[in-house]
């Protein structure tokens, strides 16, 4: 593993780092902000999945995170959203290819070699925290932003246990029934639609929920509504009963300046769930 940077940031260091991936084969970088609190002991985990064309820079710089974490003593990991490289398959379109990995092991060509993102974040990365850095993974939250947000609640759901709390901005709720989702699930996966439900939160949480709390804020004013489909999502919540809380943000649309407004009300929210018990 390599550093990148590291920055005096609210008391604690926002580090960037980068290593290389058995996963994605290639090499990856991602964020690590950590709160005074490291100095002495390991501290809670809240991971940040970005959306469509991000890199780990988009939150680690336009989120507002870092203050509300370091208030809590949390530690805020910021992965890429894709693997990385000049021999690593691209496509012209910015829904596809590198910056929109769609957190999903690829089973087709030419994307299989690379695109192993589900792995990545769910093995590899945490692993390699666990080892190099004062972080308590038996307390876990994870939360993200768009395509983030789709890969946050799909995880969250597919691995029962291992974070205590989910959370989403705008996430892409209901792939397997937008063009944000069916394009990206058919280059990946195939036109198989079997193999796509454990990607789609949907249709996650009509089968399995989640054993924890749910915050989703979603912009009333968001130009991508009709593709990120809140509404599925919602319904599917309420028809489970399951314990979530879900907004509409009137006048806000699907940018940072949205997510940056709700950032504090999220990281308390993984907070109480993170020092509960």
């Amino acid at each position: 593993m390599k550093t990148i940077s590291e920055n005096a940031c609210f008391g604690g260091t926002q580090g960037v780092y980068s290593h290389q991936s058995s996963s994605c084969n290639c090499e990856m970088t991602f964020g690590l902000f950590l709160p005074e609190e490291a100095q002495n002991g390991p501290v809670p985990v809240l991971w940040y999945l970005s959306g469509l064309t991000c890199t780990h820079e988009n939150a680690m710089t336009k989120a507002a995170a870092q203050g509300w974490a370091a208030e809590h003593g949390i530690a805020l990991v910021f992965p890429d959203t894709s693997p990385r490289g000049d021999d690593v398959a691209d496509d012209e379109a910015y829904d596809l290819g590198k910056g929109a990995g769609f957190y999903v092991n690829a089973t087709q060509d030419p994307w299989k070699p690379h695109f192993q993102m589900w792995d990545y974040i769910a093995d590899e990365l945490p692993a390699l925290l666990a080892e190099n850095f004062a972080l308590d993974m038996e307390r876990q939250g994870i939360t993200g932003h768009s395509m983030g947000g789709h890969g946050a609640l799909t995880l969250a759901m597919n691995l029962p246990g291992r974070y205590r709390s989910v959370s989403a901005f705008a996430p892409i709720t209901n792939p397997s029934a937008s063009d944000w989702g069916r394009k990206q699930l058919t280059a990946y996966l195939g036109e198989d639609e079997s193999g796509w439900s454990k990607h789609d939160a949907t249709l996650l949480m009509a089968e399995k929920g989640f054993d924890g709390p749910i915050l989703i804020d979603q912009g009333a004013n968001d130009q991508f509504l009709d593709l990120l489909k809140p509404e599925a999502l919602s319904e599917a919540i309420a028809k489970r009963r399951q314990q979530a809380i879900f907004r509409m943000q009137p006048g806000y649309d699907h940018s940072y300046f949205f997510v940056s407004t709700f950032m504090e009300d999220h990281v308390a929210f993984h907070a109480d769930a993170l020092y509960a018990g």
